[in-house]
Parts: C-alpha cells; sequence; structure tokens
C-alpha cells in the first residue's frame, strides 16, 4: 500500500513543529565482527572438508610401509537468500508538496530496515547454534559436544553446559587447544574473540581487563588477561535473544562466513495507472558456517 494523505494528516496542518520516531541512532554492522565475508556468483555455494592422513606408524624391517587414503568428509551449503523492502507515495501526497520530505526521510527509514535485518540474520546463525533442526555439513548444530570426524569426534561446546565466568572461558580455551583435524591430528587453535550478549557485558569487562581474579579475596593475576589469551577481546552482539550464552570465535579458517551475491542497491520508479512514486531496497546475501571449529559456545544454564 502506497504512503498516502490520509497517513500523514498531521503534515498537512499548519503549526506542525516536529516529527519523530525515524531518527533513532542505530548498531552498526555487528554481523561484520563474527562472519568473514566472501563474494558469490551462484545461487548458492559449497565448501568441502578433506581429511589428510593419519599418524606415520612405525615400518618394521623388510615389511611394506602403510598406505594411508584422503577423502571428502561432508560438505557445507550456503543458500543465497533475496532479502528486499519496498515503499510508494502516492501521486496525490506528492502534488501537496509532500514528496521531498517523503522520499528523503524514508528511503533513510528503508536503509535503517534493511541493514536491521542484516544483523537478525547473522545473529540467528549463533542463535540456532544449539539447536539440533539447524544442522550443519556434518549433520550437527554449529555448536556440540560430538562433531563426527574419522577418527573420533570433536566438541566445540563445553561438555557441562555453563554461565559466562573465569572458570568456563578457561575450559573453553582448553578445549579449543584440544582440537583435532579429521584424522585425529592436533591443530594449533585459538581463542581469538568474546562474542556476548548486551547481558553480559559487565560480567565480561571485569573477567576480561581485571587485572587480579575476579570475585576472589586472593591476589591471583587474571592469567586470562596476563596471557593475552583471547587477544581481540570482547564484542557485544545486540542481536543475540539468549541472554546467558557466549561464544568464542577462534583462529580455524573457514569457519563462519558470509557471502554475497549481489550488494545492497536502491532503484525508484513511477506507476503509469497510479502516478504513484515506488522505492525499492534489494540485497541477496546467505550466512552459515563451514567448519565448526571456528567458533567455541556454551548455551548457559
Amino acid at each position: 500500500m502506497a504512503i498516502s494523505r490520509a497517513q500523514l494528516v498531521k503534515e498537512l496542518e499548519p503549526g506542525l513543529n516536529a516529527l519523530f520516531g525515524l531518527e533513532y541512532k542505530q548498531y552498526g554492522e555487528q554481523w561484520a565482527e563474527i562472519f568473514d565475508t566472501e563474494t558469490s556468483d551462484r545461487a548458492f555455494e559449497e565448501e568441502v572438508m578433506l581429511a589428510g592422513f593419519a599418524n606415520a606408524s612405525v615400518k618394521p624391517e623388510g615389511q611394506g610401509v602403510q598406505f594411508d587414503q584422503a577423502q571428502e568428509t561432508f560438505t557445507a551449503r550456503y543458500t543465497n537468500e533475496t532479502v528486499a523492502l519496498a515503499f510508494a507515495i502516492t501521486e496525490e501526497a506528492i502534488e501537496d508538496n509532500l514528496y521531498d520530505r517523503l522520499a528523503s526521510r524514508y528511503t533513510k527509514a528503508l536503509a535503517r530496515s534493511m541493514a536491521s535485518t542484516k544483523n537478525i540474520k547473522g545473529a540467528a546463525v549463533l542463535n540456532n547454534a544449539f539447536d539440533s533442526t539447524f544442522a550443519g555439513g556434518d549433520g550437527k548444530e554449529l555448536c556440540a559436544t560430538d562433531h563426527p570426524t574419522i577418527f573420533g569426534t570433536v566438541k566445540n561446546e563445553l561438555s557441562t553446559a555453563a554461565d559466562l565466568s573465569e572458570t568456563s572461558i578457561e575450559q573453553a580455551l582448553i578445549d579449543i587447544n584440544a582440537f583435532t583435524d579429521e584424522r585425529g591430528l592436533k591443530i594449533a587453535a585459538r581463542g581469538m574473540k568474546l562474542i556476548i550478549p548486551s547481558d553480559l557485558q559487565f560480567t565480561a569487562q571485569r573477567i576480561m581487563n581485571s587485572d587480579n581474579r575476579v570475585g576472589t579475596a586472593d591476589n591471583d593475576i587474571n592469567a586470562i588477561k596476563s596471557m593475552g589469551m583471547i587477544p581481540q577481546g570482547y564484542v557485544v552482539n545486540n542481536y543475540l535473544t539468549d541472554t546467558d550464552a557466549f561464544y568464542i570465535l577462534t583462529d580455524v579458517p573457514n569457519g563462519m562466513k558470509m557471502f554475497t551475491r549481489a550488494p545492497l542497491t536502491t532503484a525508484m520508479e513511477g506507476d503509469f495507472d497510479t502516478g504513484n512514486v515506488r522505492y525499492k531496497a534489494r540485497e541477496r546475501y546467505s550466512f552459515g558456517f563451514s567448519d565448526p571449529r571456528g567458533l567455541f559456545g556454551s548455551p548457559g544454564v
């Protein structure tokens, strides 16, 4: 439905002092703190996990060397979605000198809605991280204690769910250091960034930036800070819905990814039948994950 004079009757009356409701500050591209961005030129993108070789074995004297076989293990698929929003201004509203004000005001509102949608879709990957109905290429949710591999399993979730604390972060970092590849070889993984909902920002500040341990009478140092264990600190994502879940982004490549199929574009056109002017914003992208080792999480308790 087009924006008409009936919806904006006050703007046609003298004595109007102010219009408000569309000038709120908004959060920036918080999704960019989590995902590596790549471009796409097709309807969907696929990434394949490869398994290398197991550890070498001792070759007994006079016997043949043991052969191993490389293989593919699973495929992660990103399906690009089109996100679009539009509005129209009636011919009569344009004639009554509302066009300039409406076009400027609501094109900004259009951009604001598109940006908000992108943050929501990016955060949804983490909001569904513990939900088995949102499975990745290996058939498991993003954060699980039993991601299947050729060798066994890998966990990127605390064995016992815990709230954000010094102890839970330390255990998460220990578990990240224990990551293995698809054949059970240890990999040098490291936690890089803590991602939290706004409800945990004060807890995170105390844990990450206190010189001494938090909440104890001891004079022990804060090992997380002094060892530089999470070098990129913490970031707040205001679009996370679980108030006690937390996540640690790791340096494992090909983890959290966002593909841009078509960047944000806007268009304007007149409608011959009605005389209305229509505005549209459109972009196409996908959020997801390939290697679950790119993130470690806890749903809280």
